[in-house]
C-alpha cells in the first residue's frame, strides 16, 4: 500500500514546487509586516485582571495582522472561542433589527445556523431573534456560485452579504480570492450600502492575498486553523475597516471598551507571534497533503474535491525554482508589483487546504477516521466515535489526535453521518505524515 503512496509523491513534484512558491511569497509579506509593526520580545508578556497593562502586545499584533491581510484594523484576542464566535461577532456588528442577511454561497457551515436561527436556538439571542431576516442563494449546478442569480439576489434592505470562502461540509470548490471580488462587486453594483462579510476560515494563506484587498468589509476566523500555524492554544481574529472591526470588538466585550481590554496571561502572546509567523509554511504543508490525499485516494477510485491536479493559474505559479537567488529575485519583483497594484489582483486560488473524500458508506466514514486516529500522535491508542456536538445539524465523527483539541491546523479529519458520507481531511504540520496516514487508510477501506 505505501508503494502507492511513494509513486504518488514522485508525480506531485511541479505541484509541490509551486505550493513551495506561495509558501516563498507569503512568508515576506508575514515579515515585513512584523517588521514594520516592530515586533519585540517585549510584546511576548501575558497580563492579568483588565488587560490594561500588556506592553503593546495587543497593539503590534492587530497591526502586524491586518497590515499581513490587507486590512484598514484587526482584533486578534484569545477571548474568541473559535471561528463561529469571531464570525458571530462580525455579524452582529453589521446587522440591526429589520435588517437583511443574504448568504450568497449556498447554505452557510452547520455552526452557523443556529446563529442566524435557521435551526431553533430556543431563544438564546439569534439574529432571527432580533428580527433580522434571512435569506440565501443557492450554488449553481456545478457547485459554484450562481453568478446569474446573484446579479438580482441584493435588496434594499439587504444589509449584509456573507460569503463562505470554504466548501464546509458541502461538495463544492472553496472560493478563490478573485470569485470573492468578483461577488463583492457584483453585490455593491446593487446596493452600494450592503456589507460584505466574508467567513474566513481555512482559507487564510492559500493565495498571496485576502479578501479585503478585493474590497471586504470585514473577514473573521480561528486561530487554531490556518493563521495560528498550529502554535497559537485558542483564540481567534476579526479584520477589516476600521470601523466595523470596532463595532466586532464591541459585540465580544461590550460598548466602550472595545480593543483596549481583556487580559491574555501566560504565554499565549507569544503564541501568537509565533505561529502568525510560522502560518505561511504551515499551510503549504498542508496544501501538499491534500494533493497527496487526492492523488491516492482517487487512484483508488473515490471521488475528491478539489480534483487532483487542478490546473492553476495564480502568479505564484511559476517555473520549478531551484536557484536560490531567482527565487529572491522574483519576491522583489512581487513586492513591487504589489505595492503598485495594491488590490487589482486576478488569480485563482492555488488550492484550498481542505480535502474531501465521497466514501460511499457509514462503515468507510468510521475505518477512515480511525485510521487517522490510529496514525496521530496524541490518543492514538484511541477510537472515535460518532456522536452529537453543539452547533452540529447531524452526527459527527472526528479524528484529531493533536497537541491542541480541535487544532484543523494540525493533520485531521472530520464528517457528518450523511450521504454521501464523504471526509473532510484538513491541516497537516508536514506532508510526510499525510504519507504514513494514507498507507494505514489504505489497508483499512
Amino acid at each position: 500500500m505505501f508503494l502507492k503512496v511513494v509513486k504518488a509523491v514522485d508525480s506531485l513534484y511541479s505541484e509541490f514546487r509551486a505550493v513551495d512558491n506561495l509558501v516563498a511569497c507569503n512568508t515576506a509579506r508575514v515579515l515585513k509586516a512584523f517588521q514594520n509593526a516592530r515586533v519585540g520580545s517585549h510584546h511576548f508578556g501575558g497580563c492579568t485582571g483588565y488587560g490594561h497593562d500588556e506592553a503593546g502586545g495587543r497593539e503590534a499584533l492587530d497591526q502586524a495582522f491586518a497590515e499581513i491581510v490587507g486590512a484598514e484594523s484587526a482584533i486578534v484576542r484569545s477571548q474568541f472561542f473559535s471561528g463561529t464566535h469571531a464570525i458571530t461577532c462580525a455579524l452582529f456588528a453589521f446587522l440591526r433589527p429589520g435588517d437583511e442577511l443574504l448568504a450568497v454561497a449556498g447554505a452557510p457551515y452547520d455552526t452557523l445556523e443556529e446563529v442566524i436561527g435557521k435551526r431553533d436556538s430556543h431563544g438564546l439571542g439569534s439574529l432571527k431573534d432580533f428580527g433580522v431576516n434571512y435569506r440565501e442563494v443557492p450554488l449553481a449546478g456545478d457547485g459554484g456560485l450562481d453568478w446569474d442569480a446573484l446579479v438580482g439576489a441584493v435588496k434594499p434592505q439587504t444589509r449584509c452579504a456573507l460569503i463562505q470562502r470554504s466548501c464546509g461540509y458541502s461538495w463544492r470548490q472553496s472560493l478563490s480570492v478573485n470569485e470573492i471580488g468578483r461577488a463583492i462587486k457584483t453585490i455593491k453594483m446593487q446596493n452600494p450600502n450592503c456589507l460584505v462579510m466574508v467567513d474566513n476560515c481555512y482559507g487564510e494563506f492559500v493565495e498571496i492575498i485576502e479578501p479585503p484587498m478585493v474590497g471586504a468589509d470585514l473577514i473573521a476566523g480561528s486561530l487554531i486553523k490556518n493563521p495560528g500555524g498550529t502554535i497559537a492554544p485558542c483564540g481567534g481574529y476579526v479584520a477589516g475597516k476600521e470601523r466595523w472591526v470596532k463595532a466586532a470588538a464591541a459585540r465580544l466585550s461590550a460598548p466602550g471598551l472595545g480593543v483596549d481590554c481583556g487580559s491574555t496571561p501566560g504565554d499565549i502572546m507569544r503564541a501568537f507571534f509565533q505561529g502568525l509567523f510560522l502560518s505561511p509554511q504551515m499551510v503549504g504543508e498542508a496544501i501538499k497533503g491534500t494533493f497527496l490525499v487526492a492523488e491516492v485516494m482517487s487512484s483508488k477510485g473515490y471521488k475528491v474535491q478539489p480534483l487532483p491536479r487542478v490546473q492553476r493559474h495564480d502568479i505564484v505559479q511559476v517555473d520549478n525554482v531551484i536557484d536560490l537567488t531567482i527565487l529572491l529575485r522574483r519576491l522583489v519583483i512581487w513586492e513591487k508589483y504589489m505595492q503598485k497594484e495594491k488590490s487589482r489582483f486576478n488569480t485563482k486560488a492555488l488550492c484550498n487546504d481542505f480535502q474531501a473524500v465521497q466514501l460511499g458508506s457509514r462503515e468507510c466514514l468510521l475505518a477512515f477516521c480511525e485510521a487517522v486516529q490510529r496514525s496521530s500522535p496524541v490518543g492514538s491508542f484511541t477510537k472515535p466515535v460518532a456522536g452529537t456536538t453543539p452547533g452540529y445539524a447531524s452526527e459527527v465523527i472526528f479524528a484529531d489526535g493533536t497537541f491542541i483539541d480541535g487544532s484543523t491546523s494540525e493533520l485531521s479529519c472530520d464528517g457528518p453521518l450523511r450521504e454521501p458520507f464523504a471526509v473532510y481531511c484538513q491541516g497537516g504540520t508536514h506532508w510526510t505524515q499525510w504519507g504514513l496516514v494514507l498507507g494505514e487508510i489504505l489497508k483499512s477501506i
